[in-house]
């Protein structure tokens, strides 16, 4: 059974940081490329970050790219998402997945969320 559970959300405020984990089992994680999506109040899913299998390649959104930072250990079958400069706009929950299309918010798998509120 696939596993993926998000855990490192909580609140912050602007301009702070924040460091997502997701722990994955249920697959072999290290042929996988992964992603990060969010869901803000009462918007869709969109599409953060991507990274593929050895962690060679990544891609950000523009909306957070030179502000987020994903990453991955192999070793430990976890993915990270590393946050700073936060704004009230990065407000959602935000999902690890397994990646079914690269830069997508199409995906094989994806966990249960983790909330991420960013306010003064």
């Amino acid at each position: 059974e696939v596993q993926l559970v998000e855990s490192g959300g909580g609140l912050v405020q602007p301009g702070g940081s924040l460091r997502l984990s997701c722990a994955a089992s249920g697959f072999t994680f290290s042929s996988a490329a992964m992603s990060w999506v969010r869901q803000a109040p009462g918007k869709g899913l969109e599409w953060v970050s991507t990274i593929n299998s050895d962690g060679g390649r990544t891609s950000h959104a523009d909306s957070v790219k030179g502000r987020f930072t994903i990453s991955r250990d192999n070793a430990k079958n976890t993915l990270y998402l590393q946050m700073n400069s936060l704004k009230p706009e990065d407000t959602a929950v935000y999902y690890c997945a397994k990646t079914r299309f690269w830069g997508t918010v199409l995906n094989d798998y994806r966990g249960q969320g983790t909330q991420v509120t960013v306010s003064s």
